[in-house]
C-alpha cells in the first residue's frame, strides 16, 4: 500500500495518461507485445504474451522479458504518483526468479511501497498464465523484484 492513495482509489485522467504516453514510448515494450492492463495510484499491471522471439532455449519465457515486465510495471506505478511534468528511472532494482515462466502470458503488477521526494521504493510481482481452455492450469507466480525509481525532468 503507498502512502499517498487508498486501494482501489480510481487514478487522475492526468496521471494516467502522462504513464500511458510514456509507456507508448518504450520500443522494448512494443516489441514484447506488452499492454497496460490496469492502472490505479501506484499500483500497474502490464500483460504480455509470451511470443517466440522472448523465449530461451528451453522455450519458455526469457528472463530479460520477466524482468522488463516487472521493472516496467514497478515503474509506471511510481510514475502513477508523481507530479506533471516528471518521468521515472530505474536507480536499482533485483529479481528473484521462483519457477520457470511456462504459459501463455505474463502477468506483471508493480505497486509502490514508500514514496518520497526523490525516491520511490517499488516492488512488483510477475505471474505466467496458461490459458484453461488448453488445458493449462491457470496462474503461477514466477518471479518477485523489488528495487527503487527516482523521477526526472520530462522533456
Amino acid at each position: 500500500m503507498t502512502d499517498d492513495a487508498a486501494p482501489g482509489e480510481p487514478i487522475a485522467a492526468e496521471p494516467a495518461a502522462r504513464v500511458r504516453a510514456s509507456f507508448a514510448r518504450q520500443s522494448l515494450m512494443t516489441s514484447f507485445g506488452a499492454t497496460i492492463t490496469a492502472l490505479a495510484p501506484g499500483r500497474c499491471e502490464i500483460t504480455a504474451p509470451i511470443l517466440p522471439h522472448a523465449r530461451q532455449q528451453h522455450d519458455v519465457g526469457h528472463a530479460g522479458l520477466t524482468f522488463a515486465l516487472g521493472d516496467s510495471a514497478a515503474g509506471y506505478a511510481a510514475l502513477s504518483l508523481m507530479p506533471e511534468g516528471a518521468e521515472v528511472m530505474t536507480t536499482e532494482m533485483k529479481i528473484n526468479l521462483l519457477a520457470p515462466a511456462a504459459g501463455d502470458r505474463l502477468i506483471a503488477t508493480g505497486r509502490v511501497v514508500k514514496t518520497g521526494r526523490r525516491l520511490s521504493v517499488v516492488t512488483a510481482e510477475v505471474v505466467a498464465v496458461t490459458d484453461r481452455a488448453q488445458g493449462g492450469t491457470g496462474r503461477r507466480l514466477i518471479a518477485i523484484l523489488q528495487g527503487t525509481m527516482i523521477p526526472l525532468s520530462a522533456g
